[in-house]
């Protein structure tokens, strides 16, 4: 569908600064690049983790992500290239395809494993880490697979191909919505020439991360593989993003918590006898099943 153009913004957010991810290995040796690392959680709350990977040798990733818990976020895997089967131990399952989207609330636990389903070709994608508000880190395990056909998509007049993951984007309602976090995350392939505007409250924490050649965000250019950290102010409204040359990129942005943030590994709660009790329930088998291969 074509959306009708919104090209309203009086004030565009600036870009504080770019970052660039961290070369790094997770799951049984998968090679990614950790573009929001820990040490941007609090600015970017409710944000805890962005894995960008991405690779066409087998080895990179074939292993994939064994048996392994969380408890207390969400997770949002974007596949844009390959196959990958999910597993957990709330009894769900998803076989996640080309351009499609696997959301999994872990909640008070979750056992679950991520396995490649290809021994050769292009495996491409990113997983995001949302936080729970406190109030929600103890509720039931949920899970949803989204197809790529199943995402809702338009394309604006400017040319820009737009896939609302969640949040809402010129009157069109993502695939999910939350209302502790109000989470927007959307795919933009930005033809050449083109730009793109989206509403943005001036307080939300905001993100571009570039993943295909390279845009401009209110004058500032964002090369392929960097993430530009957007400034808050009270006093804007969105963002404005515009593409010389063709170009993809992700932009996220989410309400903040501003909550304590307690994490060991795969536990994300409140303090730290929240972590002392995941680590317990985890061991004494009160966390979650195993998930069976």
């Amino acid at each position: 569908m074509t959306a009708t153009s919104t090209s309203r913004l009086q004030q565009p957010r600036r870009v504080e600064r770019l970052v660039a991810g961290i070369p790094t290995s997770d799951g049984a040796g998968v090679k990614l690049t950790r573009v929001l690392t820990q040490n941007l959680q609090r600015r970017l709350d409710p944000f805890l983790m962005l894995d960008a990977f991405g690779s066409d040798q087998a080895d990179d990733y074939i292993a994939g992500f064994p048996d392994h818990p969380h408890r207390g976020f969400e997770t949002i895997t974007y596949m844009i290239a390959g196959r990958m089967l999910h597993r957990d131990s709330a009894g769900h399952e998803g076989l996640l395809e080309n351009g499609g989207v696997q959301w999994m609330t872990a909640g008070h636990g979750v056992i679950h494993s991520e396995i490649p389903q290809q021994e050769e070709g292009l495996m491409e994608g990113f997983q995001l880490w949302l936080n729970l508000p406190a109030r929600d880190k103890l509720c039931a395990p949920w899970y949803r697979d989204f197809a790529n056909a199943d995402l809702p998509q338009f394309t604006t007049p400017e040319g820009v191909a737009v896939t609302v993951i969640a949040g809402e984007s010129h009157a069109v309602t993502g695939a999910v919505t939350r209302e502790g976090t109000q989470p927007l995350y959307l795919d933009l392939h930005l033809a050449a020439g083109s730009h793109f505007e989206q509403a943005l409250p001036g307080t939300h924490n905001a993100f571009v991360y570039v993943y295909r050649g390279e845009v401009s965000v209110d004058g500032t250019a964002v090369p392929v593989q960097r993430m530009a950290l957007l400034a808050n102010d009270p006093a804007s409204d969105g963002v404005r993003i515009e593409a010389a040359a063709g170009a993809r990129v992700l932009l996220i942005a989410g309400r903040p918590l501003n909550e304590p943030i307690a994490q060991y590994g795969p536990f994300v709660m409140n303090t730290t006898d929240e972590i002392y009790q995941a680590l317990a329930d985890f061991r004494d088998g009160r966390l979650g099943e195993r998930a069976t291969a």
